[in-house]
């Protein structure tokens, strides 16, 4: 007979050496309440029923030789079994009596922590096999909110003992290898944060889908937190880099989700919880403040830099957060280390490829980056999983933690609801399935035995293709490429692909391209914003609703601008991210929503009304402007110094000093802050009077694409001459010959950023022989591209040549090449 102090342990006394004691979240929960709270990281106060307590509880309610005996001889595989078995046994436990002994113990607990009174508390599942490096465990047990009084106290403990055979518990300990008779439970009995009057969400310390370290993403709904775990709702989402986090304010992205309702205290008789509807005002709003979001990444960062010297290892981990809606205070209610990302370093490099694109059925948000195909099979109750068969897409509305026995079935999975940390999200990522969450109508779109291909494979959108698709599997190891002496870059235009891109074996960043974020982020012409006022209503309602939370407009475009160049940049921090200011047409540019009032129409918008001749042009230096306060905020707010910027279609010397005046006048002055200013050579007049560019600028990039299409005098949008356009011109590649020679005369390191290299590997053995610094490559080109530069490299030291001899000298001045780190 165990010692009734054996039943209680307060979260001041346990710590991560207790598991065996308390279970995996209250051993968590007490190592925060003990260790953290020094540091500022709120926790609420609790105890554990210890698995002590439930052993006893068994033998006296008789029910060890009922375990064993439903559980003998039992299969996953087999639902319909499972189901019958795993409802006996919780049957059993719920209607056993709780021994007087253990009763009053956690009564007098529980009055303990209330003071004498009836307080509110969460009741939480703790298992003793929980948060483990090889298995969560996590969301297979079950937790009780808003509990008052011992009466509901203990009744809320034996439903939680009870939680140890639920189907999908079983389930997963038998997948996992675990004897069924193994693992204990210990329960943790926790104030609750009325975050039904506030909020909450879920904290990672990486990013989710591509296990990218430097940042910490953070979901936030209105209400208690279980919807954002069920997917019952798509979240706010908050991305933040933590390098900078110290000394800075870089928040890299926040989005709005649409929050549809918020979970709440049911003060009703049950003493539940109940869903209401999210107010269309909330639902536009962010949940939280920037400093919010801040602090919460801060108390992430210090957790996890814990837990990483108590283990010995990185670990990076998952957080449940709430904040109380009366104190306006936040809280840590759980961590665990996260499972899916955190015991491999992403070595080795996969990606998956479309060779073709077929006829979208569906969309929404990518959780993975893989490619599945498989005939469709939509579910939309609990009771009709056993119809998935193995290899099928699993269509649904949400899924939570009662699907978990068959989706280990399923080839892909598609749901209406939800957001990248909801339970088909999670659940996806560590079975290594794709998924496409949030999808809104799929269940609707979408019928039983479609032959679908589902693709994550191209950023953060997920889409559903008609038919099998046939796609390309690639796996390499970046850290096994030779890194060449000719500095290698990336191009960059969509900031979804940055994190997954950054473990490519690169230098940074040559070309990061913002008209992308332009198009599919703000969608609004610059001077729309600014001019607002002067539109008319049809122009403004299409802005408003693009601007939804916004009373300010310019600054929608400033804040997307600046988190998209800002998740480029912390993606490859801390080297040199060379960003291209906006070089839109003025027929692109009209595009844009309101743009058609501000712009010219031009019978040549090529060698028109573009780059930077625009910059310092009174018809649109207010919409520069805004461009120039994205920057600034990613320098000087992010901390994100790394950013280098590049002017484009720059047609003679006094642009370049009047467009370097413009950026000064805005707080981006040339050396302040370490800032660098480059210039793309893109027109031959740029060639021509290199000399006198490079005393505005610190270094060049050749856009091949504009210079062969100004040197030969073809229109590369015009089908009709297109035939003639080819950077492997005899004119084009004398001109880049004479760029580089003139470049290194003056001092100035140049680079490469158009297509050609990473389109002719002769090119590339071309821009080595003549002795570039730099190439910037698309992301598809670097891997194939590395070996003809190292070949390039070796046989032109083999033939006596010093083609890279400025690229060495460049190296030691500048940190190398085309961009210093």
């Amino acid at each position: 007979m165990p010692e009734t102090t054996s039943f209680i342990r307060w979260f001041k006394d346990v710590g991560l050496d207790d598991v065996a004691s308390v279970g995996g979240k209250n051993a968590s929960l007490g190592e925060l309440y003990r260790e953290l709270s020094a540091a500022g990281v709120r926790v609420p106060n609790g105890f554990a029923i210890t698995a002590d307590a439930y052993r006893h509880f068994l033998r006296e309610a008789g029910l060890t030789h009922t375990i064993e005996r439903l559980t003998t001889g039992l299969s996953s595989a087999n639902l319909a079994d499972l189901a019958q078995r795993g409802r006996a046994l919780r049957q059993a436990i719920v209607d056993a009596p709780m021994p007087a002994d253990l009763q009053q113990a956690i009564v007098s607990a529980y009055e303990q922590l209330g003071g004498g009174t009836a307080t509110d508390v969460a009741v939480r599942s703790s298992a003793t096999a929980e948060d483990l490096p090889e298995a969560s465990f996590a969301g297979q047990h079950e937790t009780y909110l808003n509990v008052r009084g011992s009466a509901a106290l203990i009744e809320a403990c034996k439903r939680a003992f009870a939680s140890l055979f639920t189907d999908r518990a079983i389930s997963y300990r038998a997948d996992k290898g675990f004897a069924q008779t193994a693992v204990w439970l210990s329960i943790g009995v926790q104030q609750m944060v009325r975050s039904d009057l506030g909020a909450a969400g879920i904290l990672f310390t990486l990013d989710p889908e591509t296990g990218f370290r430097d940042v910490v993403v953070i979901n936030a709904s209105y209400g208690l937190g279980e919807p954002i775990v069920q997917g019952s709702i798509t979240p706010d989402e908050y991305c933040v880099f933590k390098r900078t986090l110290s000394q800075f304010r870089p928040i890299l992205r926040k989005t709005t989700g649409t929050k549809e309702f918020k979970l709440v205290y049911d003060e009703g008789g049950s003493r539940g919880v109940k869903p209401v509807p999210v107010p269309d005002a909330d639902r536009a709003k962010y949940v939280l403040a920037d400093d919010d979001i801040l602090t919460l990444a801060r108390w992430g960062c210090a957790i996890e830099d814990h837990y990483s010297r108590k283990r010995g290892t990185p670990t990076p981990m998952d957080i449940e957060w709430a904040r109380d809606g009366r104190s306006g205070d936040l809280f840590i209610v759980q961590a665990r280390p996260e499972t899916v990302h955190r015991a491999v370093e992403r070595r080795m490099l996969e990606r998956y490829r479309l060779k073709t694109r077929g006829t979208v059925l569906v969309t929404g948000r990518s959780v993975g980056t893989k490619i599945a195909t498989g005939r469709t099979r939509v579910i939309l109750r609990v009771a009709d999983l056993g119809q998935l068969q193995t290899g099928e897409v699993l269509v649904t509305d949400k899924t939570d933690p009662d699907w978990e026995p068959v989706m280990k079935k399923a080839a892909a999975i598609v749901t209406n609801r939800g957001g990248r940390t909801c339970h088909a999200a999670i659940v996806s990522r560590e079975l290594g399935v794709p998924a496409v969450v949030g999808a809104e109508r799929a269940t609707d779109l979408l019928t039983t035995g479609t032959m679908v291909t589902i693709s994550c494979a191209e950023g953060e959108i997920g889409y559903v293709y008609e038919g099998a698709l046939p796609f390309d599997i690639e796996r390499v190891d970046p850290s096994a490429f030779a890194k060449p002496k000719t500095r290698l870059l990336v191009n960059i235009g969509n900031p979804d692909e940055a994190f997954a891109h950054a473990v490519l074996p690169v230098d940074g960043v040559g070309l990061a391209r913002i008209e992308f974020i332009i198009n599919a982020a703000i969608g609004v012409h610059p001077l729309a914003l600014v001019r607002y006022a002067q539109l008319p209503a049809d122009a403004r309602a299409d802005i408003d609703r693009r601007t939804a939370g916004y009373g300010d407009k310019p600054a929608y475009f400033v804040d997307k601008l600046a988190e998209g160049i800002g998740t480029i940049a912390a993606a490859f921090h801390p080297k040199d991210v060379i960003v291209r200011l906006s070089d839109f047409k003025s027929n692109e540019y009209a595009r844009l929503a309101g743009g058609a009032a501000f712009e010219p129409v031009e019978e040549n918008p090529m060698i028109g009304f573009r780059g930077a001749s625009r910059y310092y042009d009174e018809r649109y230096r207010d919409g520069f402007a805004l461009e120039c306060r994205a920057l600034k905020k990613v320098r000087d707010e992010m901390g994100l110094r790394n950013v280098t910027i590049m002017i484009p279609f720059c047609r003679t010397p006094d642009e370049a000093r009047l467009v370097a005046g413009e950026l000064a006048r805005h707080g981006l002055a040339r050396h302040e802050h370490g800032l660098d200013l480059y210039l793309m050579v893109e027109i031959p007049a740029n060639v021509l009077q290199i000399a006198d560019f490079a005393a505005h600028v610190d270094g060049f990039s050749l856009g091949s694409n504009d210079l062969t299409q100004l040197t030969l005098g073809v229109d590369r949008d015009s089908p009709l001459v297109a035939r003639i356009f080819d950077e492997r011109n005899p004119a084009v590649r004398t001109l880049i010959v004479q760029a580089i020679q003139g470049a290194h005369r003056a001092g100035r390191p140049i680079g490469l950023c158009g297509q050609a290299p990473s389109d002719y590997p002769e090119f590339a053995r071309f821009l080595v022989e003549s002795g570039i610094d730099s190439m910037s490559l698309n992301p598809d080109a670097v891997l194939s591209t590395v070996p003809v530069v190292l070949a390039a490299e070796a046989a032109a030291a083999g033939s006596g040549g010093s083609s890279t001899e400025f690229a060495s000298q460049s190296s030691d001045r500048q940190g190398g090449g085309a961009a210093k780190s």
